[in-house]
Protein backbone atom coordinates (compact mmCIF):
# COMPACT_ATOMS: atom_id res chain seq x y z
CA UNK A 1 0.00 0.00 0.00
CA UNK A 2 1.50 3.34 -0.99
CA UNK A 3 1.66 6.34 1.35
CA UNK A 4 -1.29 8.16 -0.21
CA UNK A 5 -3.47 5.08 0.08
CA UNK A 6 -2.48 4.61 3.73
CA UNK A 7 -3.27 8.24 4.52
CA UNK A 8 -6.66 7.88 2.82
CA UNK A 9 -7.49 4.79 4.89
CA UNK A 10 -6.44 6.53 8.11
CA UNK A 11 -8.61 9.52 7.27
CA UNK A 12 -11.57 7.25 6.62
CA UNK A 13 -11.05 5.50 9.95
CA UNK A 14 -10.72 8.87 11.75
CA UNK A 15 -13.97 10.09 10.17
CA UNK A 16 -15.73 7.12 11.73
CA UNK A 17 -13.86 6.68 15.02
CA UNK A 18 -13.60 10.32 16.16
CA UNK A 19 -17.35 11.13 15.97
CA UNK A 20 -18.25 7.75 17.48
CA UNK A 21 -15.72 8.22 20.27
CA UNK A 22 -16.99 11.73 21.02
CA UNK A 23 -20.59 10.49 20.98
CA UNK A 24 -19.70 7.59 23.27
CA UNK A 25 -17.99 9.91 25.76
CA UNK A 26 -20.90 12.36 25.70
CA UNK A 27 -23.40 9.53 26.14
CA UNK A 28 -21.47 8.14 29.10
CA UNK A 29 -21.21 11.52 30.82
CA UNK A 30 -24.88 12.34 30.36
CA UNK A 31 -25.81 8.85 31.59
CA UNK A 32 -23.42 9.08 34.54
CA UNK A 33 -24.96 12.35 35.67
CA UNK A 34 -28.55 11.16 35.15
CA UNK A 35 -29.59 13.36 32.26
CA UNK A 36 -31.24 10.54 30.34
CA UNK A 37 -33.43 9.50 33.28
CA UNK A 38 -34.29 13.14 34.05
CA UNK A 39 -34.60 14.51 30.53
CA UNK A 40 -38.30 15.44 30.90
CA UNK A 41 -37.56 17.16 34.23
CA UNK A 42 -34.90 19.60 33.00
CA UNK A 43 -36.85 22.86 33.13
CA UNK A 44 -34.25 25.63 33.08
CA UNK A 45 -31.42 26.88 30.87
CA UNK A 46 -28.70 26.39 33.48
CA UNK A 47 -29.82 22.83 34.11
CA UNK A 48 -29.73 22.12 30.38
CA UNK A 49 -26.23 23.52 29.80
CA UNK A 50 -24.39 20.20 30.34
CA UNK A 51 -26.52 18.69 27.58
CA UNK A 52 -25.78 21.65 25.31
CA UNK A 53 -22.03 21.39 25.96
CA UNK A 54 -22.03 17.71 25.05
CA UNK A 55 -23.96 18.36 21.84
CA UNK A 56 -21.46 21.08 20.89
CA UNK A 57 -18.55 18.76 21.71
CA UNK A 58 -19.89 15.95 19.52
CA UNK A 59 -20.79 18.31 16.68
CA UNK A 60 -17.33 19.93 16.72
CA UNK A 61 -15.56 16.56 16.85
CA UNK A 62 -17.63 15.26 13.93
CA UNK A 63 -17.00 18.42 11.94
CA UNK A 64 -13.24 18.31 12.49
CA UNK A 65 -13.14 14.64 11.51
CA UNK A 66 -15.11 15.07 8.29
CA UNK A 67 -14.33 18.56 7.08
CA UNK A 68 -12.26 18.99 3.93
CA UNK A 69 -9.15 20.91 4.91
CA UNK A 70 -8.36 24.07 2.95
CA UNK A 71 -5.43 26.19 4.02
CA UNK A 72 -7.25 29.50 3.94
CA UNK A 73 -9.85 28.20 6.43
CA UNK A 74 -7.30 27.25 9.09
CA UNK A 75 -8.66 29.89 11.49
CA UNK A 76 -12.10 28.27 11.25
CA UNK A 77 -10.68 24.83 12.04
CA UNK A 78 -8.86 26.22 15.05
CA UNK A 79 -12.05 27.90 16.25
CA UNK A 80 -13.99 24.63 15.97
CA UNK A 81 -11.25 22.80 17.89
CA UNK A 82 -11.33 25.47 20.60
CA UNK A 83 -15.11 25.09 20.92
CA UNK A 84 -14.71 21.32 21.28
CA UNK A 85 -12.08 21.66 24.00
CA UNK A 86 -13.98 24.41 25.85
CA UNK A 87 -17.25 22.50 25.83
CA UNK A 88 -15.55 19.51 27.40
CA UNK A 89 -13.52 21.61 29.85
CA UNK A 90 -16.56 23.59 31.03
CA UNK A 91 -18.74 20.51 31.49
CA UNK A 92 -17.81 20.01 35.20
CA UNK A 93 -18.64 23.64 35.94
CA UNK A 94 -21.91 23.27 34.06
CA UNK A 95 -22.85 20.27 36.23
CA UNK A 96 -22.82 22.55 39.28
CA UNK A 97 -24.42 25.50 37.46
CA UNK A 98 -21.66 27.64 38.88
CA UNK A 99 -21.96 30.67 36.60
CA UNK A 100 -22.48 33.55 39.02
CA UNK A 101 -19.92 36.35 39.09
CA UNK A 102 -20.97 37.57 42.53
CA UNK A 103 -20.86 35.46 45.67
CA UNK A 104 -24.31 33.99 46.17
CA UNK A 105 -25.12 31.60 48.95
CA UNK A 106 -28.49 30.15 49.92
CA UNK A 107 -26.88 27.87 52.50
CA UNK A 108 -27.97 28.21 56.10
CA UNK A 109 -25.72 28.34 59.14
CA UNK A 110 -26.37 27.20 62.69
CA UNK A 111 -29.98 26.63 63.69
CA UNK A 112 -30.06 27.52 67.33
CA UNK A 113 -29.24 27.19 70.97
CA UNK A 114 -28.79 23.77 72.60
CA UNK A 115 -28.20 24.93 76.16
CA UNK A 116 -31.57 23.58 77.30
CA UNK A 117 -30.17 20.06 76.75
CA UNK A 118 -26.98 20.63 78.76
CA UNK A 119 -26.32 17.73 81.17
CA UNK A 120 -26.74 18.11 84.93
CA UNK A 121 -28.60 21.42 84.67
CA UNK A 122 -31.88 22.18 86.43
CA UNK A 123 -34.96 21.67 84.30
CA UNK A 124 -33.05 20.50 81.24
CA UNK A 125 -34.73 18.56 78.43
CA UNK A 126 -32.38 15.59 78.40
CA UNK A 127 -34.07 12.20 78.22
CA UNK A 128 -34.24 10.26 81.51
CA UNK A 129 -33.63 6.53 81.55
CA UNK A 130 -36.02 5.99 84.47
CA UNK A 131 -33.88 3.26 86.00
CA UNK A 132 -30.34 2.90 87.36
CA UNK A 133 -27.73 2.71 84.63
CA UNK A 134 -25.84 -0.57 84.33
CA UNK A 135 -22.73 1.50 83.56
CA UNK A 136 -21.41 4.19 85.86
CA UNK A 137 -18.21 6.10 85.11
CA UNK A 138 -16.62 8.17 87.86
CA UNK A 139 -13.15 8.78 86.47
CA UNK A 140 -11.39 9.30 83.12
CA UNK A 141 -14.65 10.45 81.58
CA UNK A 142 -14.52 10.35 77.76
CA UNK A 143 -14.81 13.75 76.06
CA UNK A 144 -17.92 13.86 73.87
CA UNK A 145 -18.71 16.19 70.98
CA UNK A 146 -20.81 16.02 67.86
CA UNK A 147 -23.48 17.34 65.53
CA UNK A 148 -26.09 19.83 66.63
CA UNK A 149 -28.98 17.42 66.04
CA UNK A 150 -27.28 14.73 68.17
CA UNK A 151 -26.40 16.92 71.15
CA UNK A 152 -29.54 15.75 73.05
CA UNK A 153 -28.32 12.16 72.62
CA UNK A 154 -24.78 12.48 73.91
CA UNK A 155 -25.84 14.96 76.58
CA UNK A 156 -28.37 12.40 77.89
CA UNK A 157 -25.70 9.69 77.69
CA UNK A 158 -23.36 11.73 79.87
CA UNK A 159 -26.07 12.56 82.39
CA UNK A 160 -27.07 8.89 82.59
CA UNK A 161 -23.63 7.28 82.77
CA UNK A 162 -21.24 9.88 84.20
CA UNK A 163 -20.98 10.45 87.92
CA UNK A 164 -22.10 14.04 88.53
CA UNK A 165 -19.38 14.64 91.12
CA UNK A 166 -16.70 13.67 88.58
CA UNK A 167 -18.31 15.56 85.69
CA UNK A 168 -16.91 18.82 84.36
CA UNK A 169 -18.33 20.89 81.53
CA UNK A 170 -15.38 20.17 79.25
CA UNK A 171 -16.41 16.48 79.12
CA UNK A 172 -19.41 17.28 76.90
CA UNK A 173 -18.63 19.78 74.17
CA UNK A 174 -20.76 21.18 71.40
CA UNK A 175 -19.08 22.53 68.30
CA UNK A 176 -20.43 21.12 65.03
CA UNK A 177 -19.94 18.15 62.72
CA UNK A 178 -16.74 19.44 61.13
CA UNK A 179 -15.02 20.58 64.32
CA UNK A 180 -16.06 17.50 66.29
CA UNK A 181 -14.68 15.21 63.59
CA UNK A 182 -11.43 17.19 63.48
CA UNK A 183 -11.19 17.03 67.27
CA UNK A 184 -11.36 13.22 67.19
CA UNK A 185 -8.66 13.16 64.52
CA UNK A 186 -6.48 15.45 66.66
CA UNK A 187 -7.06 13.44 69.83
CA UNK A 188 -8.88 16.32 71.55
CA UNK A 189 -12.16 14.41 71.73
CA UNK A 190 -12.76 10.72 72.50
CA UNK A 191 -16.12 10.22 70.75
CA UNK A 192 -17.87 12.33 68.14
CA UNK A 193 -21.55 11.63 67.61
CA UNK A 194 -22.22 12.17 63.92
CA UNK A 195 -24.49 11.13 61.08
CA UNK A 196 -21.41 10.55 58.94
CA UNK A 197 -18.58 12.52 57.43
CA UNK A 198 -18.09 14.19 54.08
CA UNK A 199 -15.59 12.94 51.52
CA UNK A 200 -13.40 15.95 52.26
CA UNK A 201 -13.39 15.20 56.00
CA UNK A 202 -12.60 11.54 55.42
CA UNK A 203 -9.74 12.40 53.05
CA UNK A 204 -8.34 14.90 55.54
CA UNK A 205 -8.41 12.31 58.33
CA UNK A 206 -6.70 9.73 56.13
CA UNK A 207 -3.99 12.24 55.21
CA UNK A 208 -3.41 12.85 58.92
CA UNK A 209 -2.92 9.12 59.51
CA UNK A 210 -6.12 8.74 61.54
CA UNK A 211 -7.91 5.39 61.74
CA UNK A 212 -11.52 6.54 61.94
CA UNK A 213 -14.00 4.00 63.27
CA UNK A 214 -17.74 4.54 62.79
CA UNK A 215 -19.85 2.46 65.21
CA UNK A 216 -23.60 2.62 64.37
CA UNK A 217 -25.63 3.34 67.51
CA UNK A 218 -29.00 4.45 66.17
CA UNK A 219 -31.14 5.32 63.17
CA UNK A 220 -32.70 8.54 62.00
CA UNK A 221 -34.55 9.88 58.96
CA UNK A 222 -33.04 12.47 56.65
CA UNK A 223 -36.10 14.48 55.70
CA UNK A 224 -37.05 17.05 53.10
CA UNK A 225 -39.24 19.92 54.17
CA UNK A 226 -41.69 22.28 52.51
CA UNK A 227 -44.34 24.70 53.63
CA UNK A 228 -47.60 23.23 54.89
CA UNK A 229 -49.32 25.41 52.30
CA UNK A 230 -47.45 23.65 49.51
CA UNK A 231 -49.82 21.17 47.81
CA UNK A 232 -46.92 18.83 47.01
CA UNK A 233 -46.92 16.20 49.78
CA UNK A 234 -44.09 14.05 48.51
CA UNK A 235 -41.25 13.67 46.07
CA UNK A 236 -39.50 10.72 44.51
CA UNK A 237 -35.83 10.06 45.13
CA UNK A 238 -35.17 11.05 41.52
CA UNK A 239 -37.04 14.34 41.92
CA UNK A 240 -34.97 15.24 44.96
CA UNK A 241 -31.78 14.51 43.05
CA UNK A 242 -33.06 16.50 40.06
CA UNK A 243 -33.68 19.58 42.22
CA UNK A 244 -30.39 19.52 44.07
CA UNK A 245 -28.38 18.79 40.93
CA UNK A 246 -29.96 21.84 39.25
CA UNK A 247 -32.00 20.01 36.61
CA UNK A 248 -35.35 20.99 38.10
CA UNK A 249 -35.86 24.54 39.34
CA UNK A 250 -39.64 25.11 39.28
CA UNK A 251 -42.48 23.68 41.35
CA UNK A 252 -44.53 23.30 38.17
CA UNK A 253 -42.31 20.36 37.17
CA UNK A 254 -43.10 18.76 40.54
CA UNK A 255 -46.86 19.25 40.24
CA UNK A 256 -47.53 22.71 41.69
CA UNK A 257 -48.31 25.00 38.77
CA UNK A 258 -48.55 28.20 40.85
CA UNK A 259 -45.44 27.57 42.94
CA UNK A 260 -42.93 29.48 40.83
CA UNK A 261 -39.21 28.92 41.27
CA UNK A 262 -38.05 26.50 43.95
CA UNK A 263 -36.02 28.19 46.68
CA UNK A 264 -33.81 25.16 47.32
CA UNK A 265 -31.97 26.02 50.52
CA UNK A 266 -28.85 24.17 51.53
CA UNK A 267 -26.83 24.00 54.74
CA UNK A 268 -23.29 25.21 55.30
CA UNK A 269 -20.71 22.80 53.87
CA UNK A 270 -19.50 21.88 57.39
CA UNK A 271 -23.01 20.90 58.50
CA UNK A 272 -23.92 17.30 59.20
CA UNK A 273 -27.14 17.69 57.24
CA UNK A 274 -25.21 18.93 54.20
CA UNK A 275 -23.19 15.72 54.45
CA UNK A 276 -26.54 13.94 54.57
CA UNK A 277 -27.51 15.60 51.30
CA UNK A 278 -24.23 14.41 49.77
CA UNK A 279 -25.25 10.85 50.65
CA UNK A 280 -28.65 11.33 49.03
CA UNK A 281 -26.93 12.58 45.87
CA UNK A 282 -24.61 9.53 45.78
CA UNK A 283 -21.77 11.26 43.95
CA UNK A 284 -23.98 13.49 41.82
CA UNK A 285 -22.63 17.06 42.02
CA UNK A 286 -24.76 19.38 44.15
CA UNK A 287 -25.73 22.51 42.25
CA UNK A 288 -24.15 25.74 43.40
CA UNK A 289 -26.66 28.03 45.14
CA UNK A 290 -28.39 30.38 42.74
CA UNK A 291 -29.10 34.04 43.53
CA UNK A 292 -32.16 34.50 45.71
CA UNK A 293 -34.86 36.69 44.14
CA UNK A 294 -34.40 39.08 47.06
CA UNK A 295 -31.51 39.07 49.57
CA UNK A 296 -33.94 39.65 52.43
CA UNK A 297 -35.31 36.13 51.96
CA UNK A 298 -32.32 34.67 53.81
CA UNK A 299 -33.92 36.20 56.91
CA UNK A 300 -32.36 35.15 60.21
CA UNK A 301 -30.30 32.38 58.63
CA UNK A 302 -32.38 29.53 60.10
CA UNK A 303 -33.34 26.83 57.62
CA UNK A 304 -36.30 25.63 59.68
CA UNK A 305 -37.78 29.13 59.68
CA UNK A 306 -36.94 29.77 56.03
CA UNK A 307 -39.14 26.85 54.97
CA UNK A 308 -42.16 29.15 55.33
CA UNK A 309 -40.64 32.25 53.73
CA UNK A 310 -43.01 34.00 51.34
CA UNK A 311 -42.28 35.23 47.82
CA UNK A 312 -44.86 36.53 45.38
CA UNK A 313 -47.76 35.24 47.46
CA UNK A 314 -46.51 31.67 47.86
CA UNK A 315 -44.12 29.77 50.12
CA UNK A 316 -41.79 28.14 47.58
CA UNK A 317 -38.93 26.94 49.81
CA UNK A 318 -37.51 23.43 49.95
CA UNK A 319 -35.00 22.33 52.57
CA UNK A 320 -33.77 19.35 54.53
CA UNK A 321 -32.85 18.28 58.03
CA UNK A 322 -32.99 15.28 60.32
CA UNK A 323 -36.39 14.26 61.65
CA UNK A 324 -35.66 14.72 65.35
CA UNK A 325 -34.21 18.17 64.80
CA UNK A 326 -37.15 19.23 62.60
CA UNK A 327 -39.79 17.80 64.94
CA UNK A 328 -38.34 18.48 68.37
CA UNK A 329 -35.32 20.77 68.49
CA UNK A 330 -36.35 23.47 66.01
CA UNK A 331 -39.94 22.79 64.96
CA UNK A 332 -41.75 25.05 62.53
CA UNK A 333 -45.54 24.56 62.84
CA UNK A 334 -45.97 25.84 59.29
CA UNK A 335 -43.63 23.26 57.75
CA UNK A 336 -44.19 19.65 56.79
CA UNK A 337 -41.97 16.66 56.11
CA UNK A 338 -42.41 15.27 52.62
CA UNK A 339 -42.99 11.64 51.78
CA UNK A 340 -40.27 10.09 49.64
CA UNK A 341 -41.41 7.55 47.04
CA UNK A 342 -44.76 7.66 48.83
CA UNK A 343 -43.30 6.62 52.21
CA UNK A 344 -43.49 8.89 55.26
CA UNK A 345 -40.57 9.12 57.74
CA UNK A 346 -42.44 7.43 60.61
CA UNK A 347 -40.70 5.55 63.42
CA UNK A 348 -41.96 2.28 61.96
CA UNK A 349 -40.65 3.08 58.49
CA UNK A 350 -37.30 4.19 59.91
CA UNK A 351 -36.95 1.02 61.97
CA UNK A 352 -37.81 -1.20 59.00
CA UNK A 353 -35.63 0.84 56.65
CA UNK A 354 -38.50 1.26 54.16
CA UNK A 355 -38.19 5.05 54.26
CA UNK A 356 -35.62 5.68 51.50
CA UNK A 357 -33.48 8.16 53.40
CA UNK A 358 -33.10 6.19 56.61
CA UNK A 359 -29.60 6.81 57.95
CA UNK A 360 -27.52 5.49 60.78
CA UNK A 361 -25.69 7.76 63.18
CA UNK A 362 -22.42 6.85 64.76
CA UNK A 363 -20.08 7.00 67.70
CA UNK A 364 -16.89 8.00 65.87
CA UNK A 365 -13.47 7.25 67.34
CA UNK A 366 -9.89 7.43 66.16
CA UNK A 367 -8.83 3.79 66.28
CA UNK A 368 -10.43 0.90 68.12
CA UNK A 369 -12.25 2.17 71.25
CA UNK A 370 -10.39 1.42 74.50
CA UNK A 371 -10.89 1.84 78.22
CA UNK A 372 -13.94 3.85 79.28
CA UNK A 373 -14.58 4.86 75.68
CA UNK A 374 -15.09 1.18 74.80
CA UNK A 375 -17.22 0.60 77.90
CA UNK A 376 -19.43 3.54 76.95
CA UNK A 377 -19.90 2.43 73.33
CA UNK A 378 -20.57 -1.17 74.39
CA UNK A 379 -23.22 0.13 76.79
CA UNK A 380 -24.82 2.18 74.01
CA UNK A 381 -25.24 -1.01 72.00
CA UNK A 382 -26.82 -2.82 74.95
CA UNK A 383 -30.61 -2.95 75.44
CA UNK A 384 -30.39 -0.24 78.09
CA UNK A 385 -28.31 2.06 75.89
CA UNK A 386 -30.66 1.53 72.97
CA UNK A 387 -33.59 2.32 75.23
CA UNK A 388 -32.02 5.68 76.08
CA UNK A 389 -31.46 6.46 72.39
CA UNK A 390 -35.14 5.78 71.72
CA UNK A 391 -36.16 7.89 74.72
CA UNK A 392 -34.16 10.71 73.13
CA UNK A 393 -36.51 10.53 70.14
CA UNK A 394 -34.38 8.52 67.75
CA UNK A 395 -34.71 4.91 66.59
CA UNK A 396 -32.51 2.11 67.84
CA UNK A 397 -30.57 -0.20 65.59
Amino acid sequence: MDANRAISVLRTIARIVVPLGAAALATYLLYRYEYFTALDSVDNVIGAMPIAFMLVFVACAATLANIRYVKRFIALYVAIAVFAVLSLALFPNALRGNWWFGKYDSSIGSDGDVSEYAPFTDGNKTAKLGEPSALRLDGDLPVLDGALALYPVYSAIAETVYDEAAFTEDRVMFTNTLKAFDAVVAGECDIAFLAGASKAQTAKAKAAGADMRFTPIGREAFVFLASGENPVDGLTVQQVRNVYSGKTSTWRTLGWAEGGDILAFQRHKSSGSQSGLEKVMRGLPIAAPRPLPDPSIIGNNSLMEQITVEWKGVQPALGFSYKFFAETMKPNPGAKMLKINGIAPTTENIKSGSYPFTVEFYAVTNGEPRGNTKLLIDWLLSPQGQKLIELCGYTGI
